[in-house]
């Protein structure tokens, strides 16, 4: 049995054999790491800043869910570096979203069936008026 396979290779060997896969890593410049932290400060800024204005209930939620989808797309595509990634990884993670967004709306249609079933006791003179 020969002890080749095992021994570590020399420096200037492992500069010649380098596998294409194994550092599969994209280096992302600081300075678009800092520019999508910096869009990030600013939407949360608008998120804040948005609520102190009364659009109605519907117009505030759909405003803060469309900046909060935003916020979620920069931090999947630059700091989970899905822009460089396999475009199945992308797919994978959209068919993701798709499926809790569908389980949520389902959970939403039934809440309409809910009715809450209390009916306070009748005033009686057992229990005084306050």
């Amino acid at each position: 049995m020969s002890d080749e396979s095992t021994t570590p290779a020399e420096p200037d060997q492992m500069d010649d054999h380098v596998d294409e896969h194994a550092g599969h890593v994209h280096v992302v410049p600081p300075w678009m790491l800092l520019a999508v932290f910096g869009a990030l400060l600013v939407l949360t800024i608008i998120t804040v800043g948005v609520t102190a204005f009364d659009f109605g209930r519907t117009v505030n939620v759909w405003m803060a869910l469309g900046i909060a989808v935003t916020k979620a797309t920069l931090v999947a595509l630059y700091f989970m570096h899905l822009r460089w990634d396999s475009p199945f990884n992308g797919l994978v993670c959209i068919a993701a979203m798709f499926f809790v967004a569908l389980f949520i709306g389902i959970s939403v249609l039934d809440t309409k069936e809910y009715n809450v079933n209390f009916q306070p006791p009748p005033v009686t003179a057992a229990r005084p008026l306050e």
